[in-house]
């Protein structure tokens, strides 16, 4: 459908002048939100029309910050078990990337962007590993992005941790991507520059890497402060706090995502707020992690831009949202603490993230935007309105079922049901047939 009217919803818009709309009908032409009207002031020719009721419109959700390799850990017993964030890494995703091969990685992908379908997800902004099949890895994912029909921006780690050659063919794999992205302008494909994080990157790579992200003009996407002890190898090896070492190479700026941001100093985000860049939180991996929770309170304090990612756990954004409120209740030891704090960072700050990357009104239900939106199936038992609908959010639409998810004006699913040209259940067969040679080789 390229022309249609969606009537009888409810609105949660994400746009602070108007949060909630009812009574209101949404026109949608060529893949953008044309008018937000009642339905008496739509034409009554030349659309189709959808009925919309007992549903509720959300914008698209945005996964700020996620890995689609994770996908095929699920139910994987064999790791060993890890006393602290750096032997999670060791005995976990550093032994499983280095046995990923580019159909791995392409499977991984399709099936979780899949999985974000079903939640509600319209943009994913991904973080990729495969460090002995690098090369091609973006293209792969750039693939299964085109077969799902939503949006992701796509990197690779960058780190030094497996060698020179594996970190020159990560900075190749990013500069390619970037370069092709911005040749070709696809409205589902964007790129930063990815790298893991200063504890894996010297001062030769990193300064490799500066002068060439000058040449291309990009943003870069990287881990900062997830656990204390990235703190103290670079002030052990470098006399420099994270963000201070990665701010002298020129290397954080107002396109950089910076993901976790659990240990930075008030002096680390004076430096963040200063050159625009955003913090992404994982509050799920942080504590299945036990590396700590992230102040995101203090952050929004200092005028930092907060998104919301899922990192390795899911691709339930409104999961995420209701762990990361609880996560605050315990940071600020406080069970009232955090609540417009933490909604921000779905509802203002994925939103701020994806328009970085994407037209303006990315994010949100207004006229002149992107038409990425959802339809959820939810009949509130307590009055729904401007005033309450966060809570309902949080709490209530969190738990309900993804009627549809639109991307660019295109439903991927309606009704539960996906519209893609895919065969799931032959999909996910050989997910398991690969996930078993994975583990094998694991």
């Amino acid at each position: 459908m390229e022309s249609y009217i969606i009537d009888n919803v409810i609105i949660l818009s994400f746009v602070a002048a108007r949060p909630y709309l009812e009574g209101m009908a949404v026109m949608v032409k060529d893949g953008i939100i044309e008018k937000i009207a009642p339905m008496s002031e739509m034409p009554q020719e030349g659309y189709e029309r959808i009925d919309g009721r007992g549903r509720i419109m959300l914008p698209g959700l945005i996964n700020a910050h996620h890995h689609f390799y994770s996908t095929l850990v699920t139910g994987l017993g064999k790791a060993e078990a890890s006393r602290d964030f750096n032997q999670v890494l060791e005995n976990l995703w550093w032994r499983l990337d280095k046995k990923l091969t580019l159909r791995d990685t392409y499977i991984s992908a399709l099936i979780s962007l899949i999985n974000g379908i079903r939640k509600g997800c319209t943009t994913i902004i991904d973080h990729h590993a495969s460090p002995f099949a690098i090369t091609g890895s973006l293209t792969e994912i750039a693939r299964a992005v085109k077969d799902s029909g939503v949006r992701a921006s796509l990197c690779y780690e960058v780190s030094d941790r497996d060698g020179k050659e594996r970190s020159d063919l990560g900075i190749e794999e990013n500069l390619q991507f970037i370069v092709n992205c911005n040749e070709e302008k696809d409205p589902q494909l964007k790129a930063l520059f990815g790298m893991h994080a200063a504890f894996t990157l010297n001062e030769d790579t990193l300064r490799k890497i500066s002068s060439l992200i000058r040449g291309v003009q990009c943003g870069t996407h990287i881990h900062v402060a997830e656990a204390d002890s990235d703190q103290r190898y670079n002030v052990g090896h470098y006399g420099k706090r994270v963000v201070e070492r990665l701010k002298e190479h020129g290397l954080i700026n107002d396109r950089s995502i910076l993901a976790h941001g659990v240990y930075l100093s008030p002096k680390e985000m004076i430096y963040i707020s200063d050159l625009g860049a955003a913090i992404v939180t994982n509050p799920q991996s942080n504590l299945n992690n036990a590396v700590g929770i992230a102040d995101v309170c203090k952050m929004r304090e200092m005028g930092i831009t907060v998104g919301l990612g899922t990192d390795a756990m899911t691709v339930n954004m409104l999961e995420e949202l209701r762990v990361g409120l609880w996560a605050q209740h315990l940071k600020q030891n406080n069970p009232s603490a955090g609540f417009m704090e933490m909604a921000a960072t779905l509802v203002k700050g994925n939103p701020a993230i994806a328009q970085k990357y994407w037209d303006k009104g990315h994010g949100t239900i207004t006229e002149g935007a992107a038409a990425d939106y959802i339809l959820v199936d939810y009949d509130p038992h307590t009055p729904l309105n401007a005033n309450t609908w966060i809570g309902h959010l949080i709490y209530g639409i969190s738990q309900a079922k993804v009627d549809a998810t639109v991307c660019r004006g295109e439903f991927l699913m309606w009704d539960g049901e996906l519209l893609l040209n895919i065969d799931e259940a032959e999909l996910r067969a050989e997910s398991r047939a690969l996930a078993t040679a994975l583990w094998d080789r694991f």
